[in-house]
């Protein structure tokens, strides 16, 4: 199938795989099989890194920018009417970002 489309392959350790042979239609398989194995190892050795901190209560990801305090007085100066924009001018922040923090519920 792939070899009748031209596609060639070629591993660094062992050159390029002729997918119309014997052995690149042996080959293929096993490359795949390699890799997928390769990654779900890497995926099992992330969450089990991930695991230990989580159960201490750690924050995971990016840390905020903007601090609660902050937060809460973007949402209250957009309800008293501030716009978007001027906040985000008097903020230092992004339209998207004020936006995230002033209607959650629309962000995404």
């Amino acid at each position: 199938m792939w070899a009748a489309r031209g596609v060639e392959v070629l591993a660094i350790q062992l050159g390029k795989v002729d997918l119309a042979s014997s052995a690149g239609k042996i080959m293929l398989p096993m490359l795949a099989a390699v890799t997928e194995t390769t990654r779900d190892l890497l995926v099992e050795r992330t969450q089990a890194g991930l695991a230990p901190a989580k159960a201490q209560g750690r924050q995971l990801g990016r840390s905020r920018k903007k601090s609660e305090r902050e937060r809460a007085d973007i949402v209250r100066e957009h309800h008293r009417g501030a716009t978007i924009n001027a906040l985000g001018l008097e903020y230092g922040s992004s339209r998207a970002s004020v936006q995230a923090i002033a209607k959650p519920d629309r962000a995404g």
